[in-house]
């Protein structure tokens, strides 16, 4: 379990990379930013990780993330999130999920099936069985950081309708943070 230094200017972004960020930047995450890196995953799809601050201790946020039924509190979007098979030691294997999103002329209807590789208070790796997406895979990475958690959330997806990059991009960049503030909101509300 590594701490986060608030005077070390590296973090460890979730591919595992050193990720220098100006002391401002550390300032912001802390005083409730959400910091964004876009990047393309397909020639239909997107990628994109969102990192945000806490004020909560990585224990206490763990509990609440792996609680997976109440994601659709966090993503108003998420319509359903049911756990539909565990291991013999109790461990989440599969979810399945489904999400509903209004765009100019059409509702677009998602659902998907993923399977769960927990690394207790550290990671959470979301890989798709099957759905609505040519692909999709989506890790939290934890780290403590000051008084609190330092959450990174990385999610790569390719819909099965071809949408140039660009626009899935901006989606994610649009829509991310504003999920992550409302996840954030959940989270402080129930410590």
């Amino acid at each position: 379990m590594s701490a986060f230094d608030v005077s070390n200017p590296t973090l460890k972004s979730s591919q595992g990379l050193d990720m220098l960020w100006s002391k401002e930047q550390q300032k912001s995450l802390i005083q409730g930013k959400i910091l964004l890196k876009t990047r393309q995953h397909t020639l239909w799809g997107g990628a994109v990780t969102a990192w945000m601050y806490l004020p909560v201790k990585r224990i206490n946020v763990w509990k609440q993330i792996t609680d997976y039924p109440r994601w659709v509190q966090y993503f108003p979007d998420l319509t359903k999130s049911e756990v539909i098979s565990k291991n013999s030691q109790g461990d989440i294997q599969f979810l399945y999920q489904t999400a509903q999103k209004a765009f100019l002329f059409f509702t677009a209807q998602v659902e998907i099936y993923l399977n769960v590789v927990e690394v207790l208070g550290q990671q959470i790796q979301f890989q798709m069985e099957k759905g609505t997406f040519e692909d999709f895979h989506a890790k939290l990475d934890f780290q403590d950081m000051a008084d609190g958690t330092l959450l990174a959330y990385t999610v790569q997806a390719t819909p099965n309708i071809p949408i140039p990059a660009i626009f899935i991009q901006q989606a994610m960049n649009l829509e991310l943070p504003e999920n992550m503030r409302k996840m954030r909101q959940v989270l402080c509300n129930s410590k």
